[in-house]
Formats: C-alpha cells, structure tokens, sequence
C-alpha cells in the first residue's frame, strides 16, 4: 500500500512561493506588462529603433519572469493532484514521478529566492562579461579561454541570449582578453559575484618539465546600460584606433578596418569593439560599455570616499575569490563562501549555479 505524504514539504514550498510572489509583485509585473505591450503597438514605435528595441526588450524579460512565476505555481498545483492520485490508485509510477518533481520545484523555487535578494540597482539588467589573462604566460591565457567557454556554457544551459562582443587572442593558446554579453532578467546581479580574480593550479601542458603551475585571469561584470547619460565623455578625453578584426592566431577575419579601440586617456580604461559589421557600430557599443564602465567607476569612488571619511576601509572582495585545482585533489573553491566541488570538469562544463547563489548569499549578509 502507498502512502505518500509529502505534505509538509510542499506546504513549506508553497509558504516560500508566497514570499517570493509578494517580493516580486506579480500585480506590478502584469501592469508593466500591460504598459509595454500598449507602447509595442504603437504604429510609429519603429520611427526610433534605439527606443523600440528598449521597449521590446523589457517587454519580453517581464514576461519572462510572469511566465516562469505562473509556470511554478501551476506545477505546484498539478504536484498535489499527482500525490493525491498516486495515493488513491497505489500507483508506483506516479509516486516516483512525484517525488522527481518535488526535488525540481525545490530546486527552482529555491533559484526564484535567490532572485529576490537581487535588489542592486542595476540587478535586473542584462550583463556585459570581460575576461582578461594575468600572470602565468600561455597557461594564463588557456586559463582565460577556459573561464570563457564556462560562462557561455552556463548561459546556453540557462537558453541566455549571448553576444560576444570582442575577443583578443593570444599568439599561444587561448585568449588576451574577451567581452560578451548576457540578455536575460538579472544576469547582472546573479553574474556580479563572479567578478574578480580566478586562480588555476595545475600540470601545465605546456611545458616539458611536469612542474605544478599557477596562473590568473579577471573576470568583470559590469551591467548592460541602454544609455550611460550620467557619464559625458569629452572627444579630447579619448582615443580612437580602428583596426581588422582577428582571429585565433592573429589572422584577420575581414578585409575593412571594422574594429574599434577606444582608450580613455585620463584613467587608461580600453574597450574594444570587433562584432559588428560596421566601424560605426562597433564604435557605439564601445561607447555605451566605456561610459558605462567610468559611470560605475565614478561611484565606486564616491562610496570608497564615504567609508574612508566613516573610518572604515574595508576590501569587499579580495584579489583571489576563486581557486581552481586541476592535480592532486581536484577541487573548485571559493574563498569568501567556503563553497566548494571536488569535480572541476563540471563546474568548466558551465555548472555554477551553486557558487553563485552561495555569492548572493553571502555578500547579502556582508551589506546587512
């Protein structure tokens, strides 16, 4: 005889659900939904394409997130009639079946709360990801390349929208540097606590002795801005060198000078731009990334100046947030949370999902 009683997880699945609906404010979310769609349709909404594609974007990340809110509580219902009808016809399938899709809800439900401690004001922004090479040589830049196709690999198992913006690669193995971008709800708070410095330990490949090397690479996220209005950029403030596009081995991809460099002479921040098809566009978007890198830069200095002037200078990060041990013990872990997995293959396959809600996690409790 079956007798399923899953009961009190569910009650406290549904209890957690509420809390997470109320944050979100489902009602608020169905009349920005209803606002966009209005602006949607209007019959000139493409005379200004920069702002049709702003509105067309927010419209479909709102109903993104109404649609993942309503799927999760359909599943909840659908869940206590498949424990009820398992229970009453003492049938073993579906009691698997229910356990399988509680363990789900659990795990998505448990994804939707960490979404509601992103209340940043730029969190639920699409993110712009920069990669660079530090110190180590060519297991550096591999090393680079390697945290590269783990973002992108965590994005398509999420099905994010990515855009890479620029690659630089390095004359070895791997890559100098690349940006790219996530369009998706929130990819900048949920990304944000992976910036910072990445360590890699290991037998590097490329050398002839099979001695232990360290190399690093920085990651920076900074938060997709539709229009960086605060931050004017003077013209005599940059500089502008265009060039060919690249490809592995420094071999050119096209035959116009399409790619842009721009250099901000006062503080030395470079972005470079080679996705596009135009020089123009790769320009704008150069543009759009730099002002929005001085912007957060701006107020990065602003709060850096509050702390000192409140006796309190503190590093919220550290230099190394992450290690990652392909000998020996083969281990990923990071530093501020404790947080750890003994597989490194899976965590480079895109799994990390768990070091970054247990980042939210513990830079919440840092700013509480």
């Amino acid at each position: 005889m079956i007798e399923l009683d899953l009961s009190d997880r569910i009650g406290a699945l549904r209890q957690t659900f509420s809390d997470i609906r109320a944050v979100v404010g489902v009602d608020r979310l169905e009349r920005q939904i209803a606002e966009l769609n209005e602006q949607a349709g209007a019959p000139d909404l493409w005379d200004d394409p920069e702002n049709a594609q702003k509105v067309t974007s927010a419209l479909s990340h709102r109903q993104s997130e109404l649609a993942r809110i309503m799927s999760v509580e359909r599943r909840l219902d659908d869940l206590e009639v498949l424990v009820q009808l398992a229970n009453e016809a003492e049938d073993e399938d579906s009691a698997t079946e229910a356990k399988q899709e509680l363990a789900s809800l659990e795990q998505t439900i448990g994804d939707l709360e960490i979404q509601t401690l992103l209340d940043g004001e730029y969190d639920e922004r699409g993110a712009v990801v920069t990669i660079r090479s530090g110190a180590g040589g060519d297991d550096a830049t591999d090393f680079a390349e390697m945290l590269m196709r783990m973002y992108l690999r965590w994005a398509e198992k999420h099905k994010y929208p990515v855009k890479v913006l620029d690659t630089s690669y390095a004359e070895g193995a791997g890559i100098k540097s690349a940006t790219f971008e996530i369009d998706a709800p929130y990819a900048f708070g949920t990304l944000s606590v992976e910036a910072g410095t990445h360590r890699l330990a290991r037998i590097s490949p490329f050398g002839s002795a099979d001695k232990r090397q360290t190399s690093f690479a920085a990651v920076e996220v900074i938060p997709v801005m539709e229009e960086a209005q605060e931050v004017e950029v003077p013209e005599g403030d940059i500089r502008v060198d265009v060039f060919r596009s690249s490809g592995p081995g420094g071999k050119s991809v096209n035959t116009t000078d399409s790619a842009v460099r721009i250099t901000h002479i006062p503080t030395g921040i470079v972005v470079s731009m080679q996705n596009e098809k135009s020089q123009i566009q790769n320009r704008a978007v150069a543009m759009r990334v730099l002002q929005t890198r001085l912007m957060l830069l701006q107020r990065e200095e602003e709060a850096a100046k509050k702390k000192e002037l409140a006796g309190t200078i503190t590093a919220s990060w550290g230099d190394q947030m992450r290690s990652y041990f392909l000998y020996g013990q083969q281990l990923v872990k990071d530093l501020r949370t404790g947080y750890e997995v003994g597989n490194p293959a899976v965590v480079f396959d895109g799994e990390l999902d768990g070091f970054i809600s247990a980042g939210i996690r513990w830079r919440k409790r840092e700013v509480d």
